[in-house]
């Protein structure tokens, strides 16, 4: 299938989970990712990520985030390994990390340590806190982001603990952070010859994912509350409503999808109701709204409902993890990759990017150094490249 990213090389220096994540949706869109681990560390930690290993160096969560690279043993500490890196820097169009804030300058892979290798280099950080902050040096993780930017305190039930999200959404969102700024940054570098940092964090993304929350604190002074049932703040019946054997969410964001979702489940005459007249009367009386369509809505199944009004009004099941992975759509998501520790293959989720209406399919990620011996190869060849031009 076409590969946009077909002919870039990025070279990254990357643990855990979400630089790894950001650079693998560059991997599956085709650009070659060379992954630097450092073999006296036993490379990036996430192979040693329990409870699902694959070998002594390999684990199911590392499979999650590293699909489609390569990997190299060196150590950029090393006299030696830090030439061979430079050479590699030559070639590359990016050098990405998601290192503490204090590490790329000490580990020189920032743009002021690598323009004299090569002007046109771009650099991405990504780092709990960012670079140049007072707490540049501080470790972080994303439920740590989760509690400081206030996503804790607007999840859950109102009078419960302060809840993290069930995913590491901050994580996941600052890798595709990071891959944007970064092919923005490229495409910017060939534009003009000249390469550049470019930073994200952990703390950053999620304060930015606030969103439209923010907009309103910030200019009408209003603080969004957790709502029950998980309730829009606006928009009113947008929440979950229990069935006769699970749950549901309904949205009704816009006044025909409440007139729609009215005459679908049978319940017409709260159309001419005027506690429920329009928006701003639904929200007033939310509860009694909800007293309503909870008697009503939990006489039957949550299938009886999903066939009434599945693609007239937004509505979804609330699955577990197993009902999600079963569907339809979800299978399509998935993929089987070979691995020698999974005589069977092992299953992975695709990236969620179609190209021509095609997804991108990949193989597995590499064992510690497994390509080290061709990417040194490479290089030999390219010198001899070079020597045969003069």
């Amino acid at each position: 299938m076409h590969k946009p990213l077909a002919g870039l090389r990025i070279l990254t220096i990357e643990q855990y989970g979400a630089g790894p994540y950001g650079t693998q949706l560059l991997a599956g869109l085709g650009a070659d990712v060379i992954k630097i681990e450092n073999p006296s560390a036993g490379g990036d930690s996430a192979r040693r990520a329990g409870p699902h290993f694959l070998g002594d160096d390999d684990s199911q969560y590392f499979q999650t985030f590293n699909r489609g690279k390569r990997s190299l043993a060196l150590d950029l500490k090393d006299r030696g390994d830090r030439r061979l890196f430079e050479r590699l820097v030559e070639n590359a169009d990016a050098v990405a990390n998601n290192l503490r804030g204090d590490q790329p300058s000490a580990l020189k892979v920032e743009y002021k340590s690598l323009a004299p290798i090569k002007p046109q280099i771009v650099c991405a950080h990504l780092s709990a806190y960012g670079r140049g902050t007072e707490r540049e040096d501080w470790p972080g993780y994303d439920y740590l982001a989760q509690a400081e930017a206030g996503f804790m305190s607007l999840t859950g039930e109102p009078d419960t603990p302060p809840t993290r999200f069930g995913l590491s959404v901050v994580d996941l969102m600052s890798g595709t952070m990071m891959a944007m700024g970064l092919v923005s940054a490229i495409l910017g570098a060939r534009q003009t010859g000249q390469g550049c940092d470019v930073d994200t964090s952990l703390l950053d993304t999620a304060v930015h994912q606030l969103s439209y929350p923010a907009t309103w604190y910030l200019n009408e002074g209003r603080e969004v509350d957790r709502m029950e049932r998980s309730a829009h703040p606006a928009a009113t019946p947008s929440q979950l409503f229990e069935t006769r054997d699970g749950w549901i969410f309904v949205m009704c964001m816009v006044p025909k999808f409440w007139v729609e979702f009215c005459e679908r489940i049978g319940l017409s005459d709260l159309l001419s109701d005027p506690r429920f007249a329009d928006m701003a009367a639904r929200r007033k009386n939310r509860k009694a709204l909800q007293k309503e369509l909870d008697a009503f809505l939990a006489l039957q199944p949550t299938s009886v409902w999903m066939r009434r009004l599945g693609g007239h009004v937004p509505v979804a099941p609330v699955n577990t993890l197993s009902e999600a992975l079963e569907t339809r759509h979800a299978r399509s998501m998935i993929e089987t990759v070979e691995h020698p520790e999974k005589p069977g293959g092992l299953k992975l989720l695709r990236e969620p990017i179609a190209i021509n209406g095609e997804r991108p399919s990949s193989r597995r990620a590499p064992r510690l150094g497994e390509h080290t011996q061709d990417i040194l190869d490479e290089l030999l060849d390219n010198d001899r490249g070079e020597k045969a031009a003069e």
